[in-house]
């Protein structure tokens, strides 16, 4: 039997509304494991961020920061750090104007002011609490990911002054700040080689603006029934969402799991 590996989002996907893993997404990801298929988180967030989610889950494969760093059972298999130089520019434009950034090293993220409304937002967004405030942490440890938390009026500042850098947006005033090119979909593809899986044996499921890579690229994407149009618009198959066991269904429409042996 050939290798088939799935790949999960977090926020939206593999989490509720109140973010809070489903029974039913449990029971189907324990079942992928039983069958032998690997299982992947795939996620914009830093890995002390969702380390409960691999407990709960266990899983200990990731793609995060948005395949920036990408980890296979424990083990660092990819990592692309963003030039020093470009985050202390950015650092001073940003401070200029009255925004704020966060820098994401490989297991821990700080942001550049106190008290900034949109960071709270942010993180509020997440069920988070304010993070610890370090306007220099990017010269410490390698930065794999930045945080632009600014109006969307203002985003397109910085568009025109990085052109070789993508700002893709979370939440009403914050962007994931990313090396273009940069994607879900470029860590994923270093894990499949790794494990010599096929593209046509991969899966993915995601909601939200950065999995259209990921949903494009890999064999089977499902878009989670709450996603936003363009990732229903990427997807192959879109199930319910993921608090009407859209994981759990997804996997018995592409033929992983069989309704009989969840019910078991």
């Amino acid at each position: 039997m050939e290798k088939s590996i799935v790949f999960f989002d977090i926020d939206g996907t593999l989490l509720n509304e109140e973010k809070k893993i489903p029974a039913s997404t449990k029971r189907a990801v324990q079942l992928l494991q039983e069958k032998g298929i690997h299982t992947v988180i795939a996620t914009g967030r830093v890995p002390n961020m969702f380390y409960w989610v691999q407990k709960e889950l266990n899983i200990d494969s990731y793609v995060s920061m948005n395949g920036q760093y990408v980890v296979f059972e424990g083990k660092e298999i990819y990592s692309n750090p963003i030039d020093p130089d470009m985050l202390q520019s950015l650092s001073t434009m940003t401070a200029n104007n009255g925004h704020a950034l966060a820098y994401c090293s490989h297991n821990d993220y700080k942001v550049s002011q106190r008290n900034h409304p949109f960071v709270e937002a942010g993180f509020d967004s997440l069920m988070m609490p304010y993070p610890e405030v370090d306007e220099k942490y990017y010269t410490h440890l390698p930065i794999f990911q930045g945080h632009l938390y600014c109006n969307p009026q203002d985003v397109q500042m910085y568009f025109d002054k990085y052109p070789d850098f993508s700002f893709v947006k979370w939440d009403d005033n914050a962007y994931d700040i990313l090396p273009n090119g940069a994607s879900k979909a470029v860590g994923i593809c270093k894990m499949l080689d790794i494990l010599d899986i096929s593209v046509e044996n991969s899966y993915a499921f995601g909601d939200g603006l950065n999995d259209l890579e990921m949903l494009k690229l890999v064999g089977t994407g499902v878009a989670m029934g709450n996603a936003v149009p363009e990732a229903k618009a990427a997807a192959d198959i879109i199930t319910t969402s993921s608090s009407a066991d859209g994981i759990l269904n997804g996997l018995i429409e592409v033929g992983l799991l069989e309704k009989e042996l969840v019910l078991l």
